[in-house]
């Protein structure tokens, strides 16, 4: 490995001044083993995708045995059981008609053919202005560029792109009765230029791990209806039981025109994404015009390993007591992480989920702060001023534990 690591370009990463990664050997549950033996307790599931834990022998067989038979085929022309069988599925979990799901690769790009389809949505019925997004301040998206413009400008990791990307609308999440009349206020100066509405309900993630009521999204659903809006849920953080319920969603009551899903739709093995639509979306893209066709096609969509891990994972959320398990979760984050309350430096504790938060004032050394949790056997990747917990849902109690209490040490 050694010999590679000059030629790799990591992540959120300034390349001059980082130290060096750690080397991972292999996973299992939710530990990962380093290649020099030491073995750490990974409290954030792998960017919150690996919910049953890493190495599940479901998947694992789920995947084997499709590669037996056939690991990729084009989906232009093309169709695959193992698709098939997600597509239904995901239609029969999701509420009410969200039952036309749209294939893709990462999150990001999953927001952008929600994107694209609110905005060919207006302009397959005839009305060519309506293409900006209303997002909100504190919002997290993606990286690529119509995602990052939907991100918050002045605070998020992207504020440097502010004048590069296309201008969209960014407003207070209406989370009281101030802000949702300026939001309304907001939304009738802007109704004749808006496609859609975007939120990542309940919990803006990789913004700061902001919690808001299910009443914003009940809010933000009236508001759509009123001003002829479509809405996008972005769950790609929030989807598959990480906030407690299957998807956030339902804990509102409401139901968006487009979810997106990702993150641990495979159980945290492959890349696959969704974008799923209702009928009232799918419909006007129905047309003798061949104009009208969603004009989109990511080249290893649907594919059919990634299809063949997340059935197996749906497998899992239906025979296994996962959303008990996260209950589970959210009570011992709770008890383990109230010592933090009221520490100096500590600006909040919260939970929800299977998500647990540390807010501080600031954090003025990250990588110091990362080098003490790796020191103290655990795998927290702390940013901006929150030190947050996403674990897996199969985390055993004395592991999440040192975790909970390894922060409580740190925070001191």
């Amino acid at each position: 490995m050694r010999q590679g690591l000059p030629h790799l370009w990591l992540p959120y990463t300034q390349m001059k001044t980082v130290a060096s990664p750690l080397a991972v050997a292999r996973t299992e549950g939710a530990r990962i083993f380093l290649e020099d033996d030491r073995v750490l307790v990974d409290g954030i599931a792998s960017w919150w995708t690996a919910c049953h834990g890493y190495n599940h022998p479901a998947i694992r067989a789920a995947v084997a045995a499709q590669l037996e038979t056939m690991p990729h085929v084009m989906f232009g022309g093309l169709v695959h059981q193992p698709a098939a069988d997600l597509a239904r599925r995901l239609a029969a979990l999701l509420p009410s008609d969200l039952d036309h799901v749209f294939f893709s690769d990462s999150g990001s790009v999953a927001v952008e053919v929600a994107i694209k389809m609110a905005v060919q949505y207006w302009l397959n019925k005839g009305l060519r202005g309506r293409t900006k997004c209303l997002a909100f301040k504190g919002a997290y998206h993606g990286d690529t560029f119509a995602t990052m413009a939907i991100c918050d400008p002045d605070e998020g990791m992207h504020a440097h792109f502010k004048g590069v990307l296309p201008e969209q609308i960014i407003a207070d999440l209406p989370e009281d009765d101030e802000k949702s009349a300026a939001l309304e206020t907001l939304i009738a100066r802007h109704a004749d230029q808006l496609a859609a509405i975007i939120v990542e309900p309940l919990v803006q993630g990789a913004g700061g791990m902001i919690f808001h009521e299910a009443e914003v999204l009940r809010r933000l659903r009236a508001l759509a209806d009123k001003y002829d809006l479509l809405l996008i849920f972005d769950e790609i953080f929030t989807g598959f039981g990480r906030t407690g319920s299957m998807f956030a969603c339902e804990q509102a009551g409401v139901v968006p025109d487009i979810i997106t899903l990702s993150k641990a739709l495979t159980g945290g093995t492959m890349a696959l994404a969704v974008t799923v639509a209702r009928r009232k979306v799918f419909d006007v893209f129905l047309s003798d015009d061949p104009a009208h066709a969603l004009m989109h096609g990511p080249t290893f969509m649907a594919n059919a390993l990634a299809c063949a891990a997340a059935n197996a994972s749906l497998d899992l959320f239906e025979h296994e007591p996962r959303l008990e398990q996260v209950a589970a979760i959210s009570r011992s984050l709770m008890l383990g992480l109230e010592p933090c309350r009221g520490r100096p430096g500590v600006r909040d504790v919260r939970v929800k989920g299977a998500i647990g938060v540390v807010e501080m004032d600031k954090i003025a050394d990250l990588g110091a702060l990362k080098r003490r949790f790796i020191e103290a056997g655990v795998f927290v990747r702390p940013f901006g001023r929150v030190i947050y917990l996403t674990p897996a849902f199969t985390i055993q109690a004395e592991e999440l534990k040192l975790l909970t209490q390894t922060i409580v040490k740190i925070v001191g």
